[in-house]
């Protein structure tokens, strides 16, 4: 599972803005692409892709909903 986290938000208030457009935006893209954008028991997606193309989709989000990959958003992987 990827996840994304607002490292770069202020608050935790700001940080559950930050994660919420950009799961939005994800699901948008997803769609638009035409996978699955249901959600699993922990509201995770769980498209049929590589991690490669996952990791894609995750970074044009966030992109796309207006943030800095590295700066204000980080990637985290739960193993």
């Amino acid at each position: 599972e990827f996840m994304v986290m607002p490292v770069g938000a202020k608050s935790f208030s700001e940080g559950l803005r930050w994660v919420t457009e950009i799961f939005h935006t994800l699901k948008r893209l997803l769609k638009k692409a035409g996978h699955v954008t249901s959600v699993g028991d922990e509201g995770g997606f769980a498209p049929d892709l590589t991690n490669d193309e996952a990791l894609e989709f995750v970074m044009k989000a966030v992109k796309a909903a207006g943030y800095q990959p590295g700066t204000q958003i980080g990637i985290a992987l739960d193993c």
